[in-house]
């Protein structure tokens, strides 16, 4: 007899952006201003992402999100849009991080290689962040095969 195997589900409460901890630990600590947490935890969006990998993961879960007002805040000023236009019929399925140059806290710089997934197909880019005013912002990307 074959034997089948099962991937475990995800957690409903699980991040968007593949981690295992929950939204509110995870993502959701950057994304959510406007939340109050319960008693004695960290508010809901009032860390800034550590890292320019945190930063990445935060920024897809705010587009499986459709949070606009994110996805601008932690665009860099010199190459954010005037709006972000969402496919609503797209629906983010995994996201996949390949590879992470520079990027930390000891970094001004950094550079994010990551596959996100949707139904029917999948985003290949490199991402570029630089620090302003102490916080990672995204630049831009280059689309890959």
């Amino acid at each position: 007899m074959a034997r089948r195997t099962t991937r475990s589900p995800k957690p409903l409460n699980s991040c968007p952006c593949g981690l295992p901890e929950p939204y509110e630990k995870c993502c959701g600590r950057y994304l959510l201003r406007s939340r109050t947490s319960p008693a004695g935890e960290t508010p809901v969006g009032a860390a800034a992402p550590p890292t320019a990998e945190a930063l990445m993961r935060s920024r897809y879960s705010a587009f499986v999100l459709r949070d606009e007002g994110y996805l601008l805040r932690t665009w860099h000023p010199r190459t954010r849009p005037a709006a972000v236009e969402f496919d609503t019929t797209m629906r983010w399925t995994g996201l996949e991080i390949l590879e992470r140059r520079d990027g930390s806290a000891f970094h001004t710089t950094g550079t994010v290689t990551f596959r996100a997934s949707f139904r029917g197909g999948s985003l290949h880019e490199r991402s570029r962040f630089e620090r302003v005013d102490g916080a990672w912002a995204y630049v831009d990307g280059e689309f890959l095969d």
